[in-house]
């Protein structure tokens, strides 16, 4: 495996994010089927990313997405700016007025609690991002030299919104690669998304060849298994336990079978109920092993918390500092997301630091 080398500084943005985002549509302590009000905020597997890089480690980033020109859409956009991620290159739909070509993506997620597990419940057909198509986004204008930027992240959610949007991937990987922009993946297999389009047959038949195109790539065991055919052997069907030298080998399965990547990253997630999961990670990187042992954590939210794991790798990644103190910023930072509602991380780079020294949670007064 390659070493990364970074892009040297002085671009638009430090990093760029391709995907769609949703307003989710949040019940608390309640279920969604038996809801009377939601909260509302914006996520999307991509664009959570991008978003945490911005808010809790201070770097300049963007969301590249489509939205549908109506009060929902401009809902989405306000909180898009209320992180702040740049929202100059949202693509604007116009709207028919009833939804029938065109609308925005709704998300509705129960956090789950003890034995009763998180839920999502998604309404995303039509939507603006899902209709992108090859040659609607002007990808030497981004990433050429009158802006750029030093990372690019996309994933298999948005590869899996229809049948343009796996091509719109490629081309905006190499749009990026073009310029010397590092590029990251993240998997992130969704069931509900694959399932009437091909399934898993049809999950890795794109993301195999979307893979080839990649520096950094993130996943869980499902994840690798479900998008790439590589399975995690010796595990029971519930990953009650999770040995160590079966993910090493999963990861190297992964390397060898892909020698443009540069850094292969997965989370190591036990959820001995929805409140209470033990968490790690495990990468490999220049053919070595870096593994950040599981800690049992308390989770509030579990949702968007691997986004946030990946969010704090490329910062490490991004900063320069050593790939172990990168994996974990990643575990510390998407174990803090995982303390409040919402896709979104409201953690601080002073808080991360402060889990990856061990610190207590004595209130800071």
């Amino acid at each position: 495996m390659e070493s990364i080398t970074l892009k040297s500084h002085g671009y638009r943005w430090d990093a760029l994010s391709l995907g769609e985002v949703m307003l989710r549509l949040d019940p608390g302590e309640n279920r969604i089927h038996t809801a009377r009000q939601f909260n509302v905020w914006e996520g999307g597997g991509e664009y959570n990313v991008a978003r945490g890089l911005r808010r809790c480690f201070g770097l300049r980033t963007g969301i590249i997405t489509a939205l549908a020109e109506n009060p929902v859409g401009r809902l989405v956009e306000d909180l898009i700016l209320q992180g702040g991620v740049d929202s100059s290159l949202i693509r604007w739909v116009p709207y028919d007025g009833v939804g029938r070509t065109v609308r925005n993506g709704l998300n509705f997620t129960e956090r789950g609690f003890g034995v009763r597990a998180a839920v999502g419940c998604s309404d995303r057909g039509h939507t603006a991002i899902s209709q992108l198509k090859s040659g609607d986004v002007d990808w030497e204008e981004i990433f050429g030299p009158k802006n750029g930027s030093r990372w690019f992240h996309t994933g298999g959610i948005f590869a899996a919104l229809s049948s343009s949007t796996p091509s719109v991937a490629a081309e905006s990987m190499d749009g990026a690669r073009k310029h010397g922009t590092l590029v990251s993946f993240d998997l992130n297999y969704r069931d509900s998304l694959w399932k009437s389009i091909g399934g898993k047959t049809k999950a890795q038949e794109v993301n195999r060849e979307l893979v080839k195109k990649v520096d950094l790539l993130l996943g869980n065991e499902e994840d690798f298994s479900a998008m790439l055919g590589i399975s995690l052997k010796g595990v029971s069907e519930d990953f009650e336990e999770l040995p160590i030298a079966s993910y090493e080998e999963m990861l190297r399965e992964v390397a060898a079978a892909y020698p443009n990547l540069k850094l292969v990253a997965t989370t190591l997630r036990t959820a001995q109920t929805a409140s209470r999961n033990a968490w790690g990670a495990i990468a490999i990187y220049e053919d070595k092993i870096v593994h950040v042992p599981q800690r049992e954590i308390d989770i509030l939210d579990r949702v968007g918390g691997g986004d946030s794991f990946a969010s704090g790798l490329i910062y490490g990644i991004l900063s320069g500092k050593p790939i172990e103190w990168a994996l974990q910023c990643g575990v510390a930072h998407g174990a803090l997301a995982m303390t409040t509602p919402g896709d979104t991380s409201t953690a601080t780079l002073a808080e991360v630091e402060r889990v990856m020294r061990g610190g207590s949670a004595r209130i800071a007064r």
